[in-house]
Order: C-alpha cells, then sequence, then structure tokens
C-alpha cells in the first residue's frame, strides 16, 4: 500500500506505483515501533527515505555478508569457526546490536539493514537464478540472528508476526502426550519419564506438516490428519517457513514491478552495478603498453594456470582458428590483465587467426583489440570480466565459447569436460552437486582445489570471485612450490 507522512513519500512503495526518484534524506532519529527487535521480516518497505549513496552502499555491505556466510557454509565451517567468520562480517558491515546495549547507533544499524536488504532485493529479483540465490543467503542470515537472540526477543518477534498458528491446549496435550514424549526421547535420548516431564512443560504448536519437511526427516515432531506439533524449542523450523514464503512471494511481486523501478534514470546503473558486483580487485585497467608476458607464452600460462572458462576458449580459438566478440571481450581483457601488452596481443590474435588476410585482421579485429586497451573511441581501459559479470551476462548461444563452464554447459558436457581433466568421480560428482545447487562459483572453486591438490592445504583457497584471481592463486602456488624446491637444493649441498 501506498502510504504518506505529511509531505513526504516512502520512495520504495512510491516509485513502483508513481514513477518517482529514490532520492531522499535521512528519517527521523527516534527508535520507531518496526525497529523494536533486530529480527525483521522486511514485510514493510522501509519508512525512512535514503540518498542515492546509502542506496548502493548498504546494499554492498550486505552483499559481504551473504558472501561470506555462503562461503562459510559451503566450506562446511561449524561451531565457533563459522560464528567467528560470520560475526566479524556482520560487525565490520551490517552490525546490529541488542537493545540491551543501549547503543546510540541503534536506529542507524536497523535502518541500514532494512534498506540495505530492500535494495539487494531490488537488485537480485530480475532472474530466477538471482532470486533463489538471494532467497537462499537471505534465509540463513535470519537463521543465523534469530539463533542468536535470547528467548525473550524471540517470543516477543514471534508474537508481533501474528502468524496463524495453533497453540496446543492441555487438555489435546494430555490425549497425544505419549506420542510426543516418544518423539522426545527419540530426539534427545531421555527416559520415558523425562520425556513426560519435558512434554508436559513445553508449549506446543500445530502447524500444517509440509511447513516443518527438516524436522520430519529428523523425526522431531508428532504427526496426525495432516498436522505436526513442533514444540517451542524448534520454533526456528516454522519461523524460518514463514520467512521464506513471504520473501519468496515478495521477490516475485518485486520482479514485475521492477521495469517501472527502472525507469528511474539514476536507480537502474545502480541496481545492475550491485547484481554484478565484484568487491576485489580490479584486474588489467592499467596495462596498456607494459607487461611481462609475450604471446609466445599464453599456450603454456593457460595450460598450467587459466581456469576452466578460460581455457575453454583457448582450446576453441586453437582449434576454430577465431573467436566471435563475446569470446574475444572476456578471453582478450583476461589476457591483458596477466601481463599482455598491446603489442604482445596483436601478435598473439593476428597468429591465432591465420585464416583471415592481414587486411581483413586490420579492418575487422584491430580497432577492438587497441579499444580494449584504451587507444581508441573513448580511450578507456577496460578491466577483466569479474565471475558475476561473466555468470549474468549474455549468455553463449551457438557457435560461442564465452561464459562460465559451470553455468552455461549442459550437465553433461559439463561432466565430459571434467572427467577429461582427469577428475575422479567423486571429485566430479561434488562439483556436479554444487553446480545443480546454483553455486557456480564455489563449484570453480572446488575444481581450483582438485586440481591443484598436489600443493595440499595450499590449494584451498577463498572462494573464486574472479579469472584473474583465479591464474594469480594457481601461479603463486607454482611459484612457492619451486621456491620450496630451490631452498631444499641449497640445504642438501
Amino acid at each position: 500500500m501506498l502510504k504518506q507522512k505529511s509531505t513526504r513519500t516512502n520512495r520504495f512503495t512510491a516509485a513502483t506505483n508513481r514513477h518517482q526518484r529514490v532520492y531522499v534524506e535521512n528519517g527521523n532519529t527516534n527508535l520507531p515501533s518496526e525497529y523494536g527487535s533486530r529480527l525483521n521480516f522486511y514485510s514493510k518497505a522501509p519508512p525512512a527515505e535514503i540518498t542515492i549513496e546509502e542506496f548502493e552502499t548498504y546494499a554492498l555491505d550486505r552483499l559481504q555478508v551473504l558472501k561470506t556466510l555462503e562461503t562459510a557454509s559451503l566450506r562446511n565451517k561449524h561451531g565457533p569457526e563459522f560464528k567467528k567468520q560470520v560475526d566479524q562480517a556482520l560487525e565490520k558491515h551490517l552490525p546490529l546490536k541488542s537493545n540491551l546495549s543501549q547503543s546510540p547507533n541503534l536506529l542507524e544499524e536497523r535502518r541500514k539493514d532494512h534498506i540495505s536488504h530492500f535494495v539487494l532485493r531490488l537488485a537480485y529479483c530480475r532472474s530466477e537464478d538471482l532470486r533463489a540465490w538471494f532467497l537462499r543467503q537471505e534465509c540463513a542470515l535470519f537463521k543465523y540472528r534469530f539463533e542468536q537472540e535470547s528467548l525473550e526477543e524471540k517470543k516477543n518477534f514471534v508474537a508481533g508476526l501474528n502468524l496463524s498458528w495453533s497453540i496446543l491446549d492441555q487438555s489435546e496435550k494430555k490425549e497425544i502426550l505419549d506420542k510426543l514424549a516418544a518423539c522426545t526421547v527419540w530426539k534427545a535420548g531421555k527416559t520415558a519419564q523425562a520425556a513426560r516431564e519435558m512434554v508436559h512443560n513445553e508449549t506446543y504448536f500445530k502447524v500444517d506438516f509440509e511447513k516443518v519437511p527438516d524436522l520430519i526427516n529428523r523425526r522431531a515432531v508428532y504427526i496426525a490428519q495432516g498436522k505436526a506439533y513442533v514444540p517451542m524449542s524448534e520454533q526456528v523450523s516454522i519461523v524460518m517457513d514463514e520467512f521464506r514464503a513471504t520473501l519468496s512471494t515478495a521477490l516475485e511481486a518485486t520482479s514485475k514491478a521492477l521495469p517501472r523501478m527502472e525507469e528511474d534514470e539514476r536507480l537502474k546503473p545502480i541496481l545492475l552495478n550491485v547484481e554484478k558486483q565484484y568487491i576485489g580487485k580490479d584486474y588489467g585497467v592499467s596495462t596498456t603498453s607494459g607487461g611481462s608476458v609475450r604471446a609466445s607464452d599464453v599456450d603454456q600460462l593457460v595450460r598450467q594456470h587459466a581456469p576452466l572458462c578460460m581455457s575453454n576458449m583457448h582450446t576453441s580459438l586453437r582449434a576454430d582458428k577465431h573467436l566471435r566478440h563475446g569470446g574475444r571481450m572476456q578471453y582478450g581483457l583476461f589476457l591483458k590483465a596477466i601481463g599482455l601488452s598491446i603489442e604482445e596481443a596483436l601478435i598473439f590474435w593476428r597468429t591465432a587467426f591465420t585464416n583471415h588476410t592481414d587486411d581483413k585482421f586490420q579492418k575487422e579485429y584491430s580497432y577492438n583489440i587497441r579499444h580494449n586497451y584504451g587507444l581508441e573511441g573513448r580511450r578507456v581501459s577496460y578491466a577483466a570480466y569479474n565471475c558475476m559479470k561473466i555468470i549474468s551476462g549474455n549468455p553463449p548461444s551457438t557457435g560461442d565459447h564465452h561464459g562460465c563452464p559451470f553455468r552455461h554447459f549442459s550437465q553433461g558436457n559439463l561432466e565430459s569436460k571434467l572427467y577429461s581433466e582427469r577428475l575422479g568421480a567423486v571429485q566430479v560428482n561434488e562439483i556436479m552437486n554444487l553446480v545443480r545447487d546454483r553455486h557456480y562459483q564455489v563449484a570453480c572453486t572446488r575444481y581450483f582445489e582438485v586440481t591443484h591438490s598436489q600443493y595440499g592445504e595450499k590449494s584451498k583457497i577463498d572462494t573464486v570471485e574472479h579469472p584473474n584471481q583465479y591464474y594469480e592463486a594457481s601461479k603463486r602456488l607454482a611459484k612457492e612450490s619451486q621456491d620450496d624446491s630451490g631452498d631444499a637444493m641449497e640445504v642438501d649441498r
């Protein structure tokens, strides 16, 4: 619903319905009722208005937290190690102190959390892949925060949601007490008598059984006539189901409203930038005439150190004597970033395109190569593509070889490619499971670890966010190994 407050309007809501711009000032400094808890279902648009600068900065800070959660989870970090990594990211990028802290920053912290969620919701609603990733990470963040809260805070928050849960009354509980106790014995290893006492003192919710598949898998709830009887201690499961359903519906609605939102000439580029955001080193921006890589070095360097996306394009280039525009851009900027100078780049591409005459090469390809190095047109030196840009960019069509193999190859082709790289069946299955779950960058990271397993624990790297990050990590491991071998030889002497 569109809400107005005197002459100030909630731009997140109004922009959808009235094409208004998101350029505003900070909201009031009192702690409003919607920010009474650190937990938030994000059911309503932020009540405070924001500036364009906050719009982007807040979103990127939240993105850092979501990516940290994803990496920690997929690397099977548990307990204190997981908590330490996530807490560090939250404290740095998205702190949320409790009411008991009496911090003067409570309003600003909760406002930032609220706004940053909505900005990322806008940025990540435009495709099924993006929506699935955002939903998965936001659910993980909410669950982590919910589990960190005190029991009193949880009760107060859930009570304010007005969810349609039935609380099991004492008379009905008495009728099925033995059944509930049996679940408690199974789950907690209690004696029958101890389990009955626990059930007697516990509050139970009666919900549709489809809402708690994880509890059913663990045999943690009693089911009868389509209802699951969920103890308060397992409340997180039903809260998470409600959060997931609410956010999933909201993402679908936002995706339908997005075309109108993007009519704001300042909003669209920010959303596209956030969606494809790579928070790390820019590779290749300043490489124009310098660089230590020669055209004759490329074959060996790519074979030894390049990620699968780049080695795939290199193989196709050598086989076909040609690469279409998308491939030339993606691969050419990668080569520029590893140190291929403009002079060597012209030599490399000319010798690769052996089916073309010198005149045709000069007319059709030389200009674009020089353009990428900032020597033609607007004279902007382009950076190499990061993983998000490659994954979410234009997908390859027939005859194209650009893109991300983990995202754009068919499952059959990717499996064949992995086996051709001499990966074992267990390793291929592990990577394919990550791909099926849409963890493309994590799959690439695992591919790196498997293909560099000779380096032991050193092969464990941060999640691959950029092809040149992969390349540099591979070269660094090779150099360290070579240096260690040299030191060992000196000792032997």
